[in-house]
């Protein structure tokens, strides 16, 4: 009989798995059936959640700690010389009939830089991976060719590991403090995330405009204007969201025309 070794519990603060729930805002989420979930890991989970928010189809994000020995650990146990065995990760939601695993997976190789020797070092020195992690046989099959296609793109030894989703030795995907959640929306627009009630860890990652919002502000600022122009018209806003909303646009404007 096959005997399965219970994780240790960790005595920090923990951080729920993540239900994705509807989110009454916003009118432009899809039907559960069309709902579909993957994972990634590029080293800062910071970055990848900016890129997958700007992918159209992406539905929500969050960051989190994957793959490790320890429930519901905490960054600091995690980053400990990457004792615990997980990795940051990205949990992307996405809506199969706008976009794709191997749209996903573009995106991926896109936002990192997969050759890095550093990479080879996770669990000894860090906690910081390149990883795609699958759920079935179709999802591994997109991702090893996608692999093979930046292989040859870059022409260099990619150290990007292509993993099981599902694994005795995983203990499952743990959100991130709230602080590290949509990092580029909290770190300088706080004043959006009060007007939308986003406090905690699990608001943050379950909110489709959180997602949206950290992905036009976590890019270039020159195309932040248009982007945040573009979601004030498609999305059922709060007045007061309108207002600070507007309140940014203007202030990046005016910066703008300063660095001219």
């Amino acid at each position: 009989m096959m005997m399965y070794k219970l994780l240790p519990k960790s005595n920090t603060p923990i951080y729920d798995d993540f239900p994705f729930r509807p989110e009454m805002i916003s009118n432009d989420l899809p039907p559960q059936e069309f709902l579909k979930e993957a994972i990634f890991a590029a080293g800062s989970f910071w970055e990848l959640e900016t890129a997958f928010g700007r992918v159209d189809g992406v539905v929500r994000t969050a960051v989190g700690y994957y793959g490790g020995n320890l429930v519901k650990p905490s960054y600091k146990e995690v980053s400990s010389e990457g004792s615990t065995g997980h990795t940051e990760a990205v949990k992307v939601i996405y809506d199969t009939r706008n976009t794709s695993y191997k749209t996903l997976c573009k995106v991926f190789w896109a936002s990192h830089d997969p050759t890095k020797k550093e990479y080879l070092k996770f669990g000894v020195h860090t906690h910081y991976r390149s990883a795609i992690f699958y759920e079935d046989e179709e999802e591994k099959k997109q991702a090893q060719q996608s692999k093979v296609k930046q292989q040859m793109k870059l022409n260099r030894r990619i150290v990007t590991k292509i993993l099981p989703c599902h694994s005795i030795n995983i203990s499952g995907f743990y959100l991130a403090e709230s602080h590290h959640q949509k990092y580029y929306l909290q770190r300088s627009h706080i004043r959006l995330c009060e007007c939308l009630s986003l406090r905690s860890a699990e608001q943050l990652a379950d909110s489709h405009l959180a997602c949206k919002l950290n992905g036009i502000l976590g890019g270039d600022e020159k195309t932040a204007v248009e982007g945040l122009q573009r979601f004030a018209g498609r999305y059922q806003l709060p007045d007061e969201t309108k207002f600070v909303l507007e309140t940014i646009i203007q202030e990046l404007r005016v910066k703008q025309a300063l660095e001219e």
